[in-house]
């Protein structure tokens, strides 16, 4: 269909939906099925596998974005139909694709797929300590005071205190970038890129402090309560509320009646993604957030939580 003019000179564009062709091999009925409200939808092939994983505040719209997208070829011609699941809002859609790409290893989403060890950097109290890569395995991130960033490597952690060092100039020795020689000035300070903590021409305390400072907007947020809380979301009446135990995703309650009860997640552990969905509009005040009581877990029944 072309663009026509009207008798009074408007020019009418025509709608991509009314000229849009749908791709004859994957399932129409499965196109026609998707909803224009939140949640996730997942690609499939001919034998069932999970070829990708998304998340949209428009399920429908999104989805026929990806058929009109040339770079999305190859993963399209081996899709065969497309399921999708609702949930309340763009939260609860953030977080199920987030434990539904891990759980899942959909092919073609590469940035979520791999369950990371993640580290981070820990600075102590007392002014003489340097920042320490720590890792997940070891702490509990959503616990543990003084820790600075989220990093898949070692080598990444301290590339980024070495960014932060040259950018305020701070003492490479002193933050354990460079061995130190006592009374030795460092390689920094002899160029000029030092304040000269390393040569007491700075102060440690000072030192100590701008070192802190600099590392403030990386702060890992311990988690603000006791325990599990459930983030509320609503859409044309029906609520989930869902439920964060120490920035993990224990699962969504479904208000409905007869929904699926879920229990307090027998391994908890820091999940990096939900942490990043959740603790900056947290942290605004953003979220509707609500105590929640969850049911113990039977010691026979070893299944997760379901989502």
């Amino acid at each position: 269909m072309q663009a026509r003019i009207t008798s009074v000179g408007l020019v009418i564009k025509p709608d991509p939906v009314d000229t849009f062709a749908y791709p004859h091999h994957i399932d129409r009925a499965s196109l026609d099925a998707l909803p224009s409200k939140p949640g996730i939808y997942i690609f499939r092939d001919e034998q069932d596998r999970p070829l990708y994983v998304g998340k949209s505040v428009n399920i429908r719209s999104r989805v026929l974005s990806h058929l009109r997208t040339p770079e999305e070829a190859r993963m399209l011609r081996a899709s065969r139909y497309v399921e999708f699941r609702r949930t309340a809002g763009d939260i609860g859609a953030l977080l199920l694709e987030s434990r539904l790409i891990k759980e899942l290893q959909p092919l073609h989403n590469k940035k979520l797929r791999r369950t990371r060890e993640m580290c981070t950097l820990h600075l102590g109290q007392d002014v003489k300590s340097a920042p320490e890569v720590v890792y997940a395995r070891d702490h509990d991130f959503a616990k543990t005071a003084d820790l600075y960033g989220l990093f898949a490597t070692r080598k990444a952690a301290l590339e980024k205190l070495r960014e932060i060092v040259d950018a305020e100039m701070l003492c490479p020795a002193m933050t354990g970038l460079e061995t130190a020689t006592h009374g030795r000035a460092c390689f920094a300070r002899q160029i000029s890129r030092c304040l000269g903590a390393c040569v007491g021409a700075e102060s440690t305390d000072a030192h100590y402090l701008r070192l802190r400072t600099a590392l403030e907007e990386m702060r890992i947020v311990i988690w603000p309560y006791d325990g599990p809380m459930g983030i509320v979301e609503e859409c044309d009446g029906w609520k989930q509320t869902h439920v964060i135990d120490h920035w993990f995703y224990v699962g969504s309650i479904d208000q409905a009646k007869g929904a699926q009860k879920i229990s307090r997640a027998a391994q908890r552990t820091f999940d990096v993604d939900t942490y990043k969905i959740l603790v900056k509009p947290m942290l605004r005040g953003e979220l509707r957030i609500e105590p929640v009581t969850l049911a113990r877990r039977d010691k026979r029944d070893k299944r997760p939580a379901e989502g």
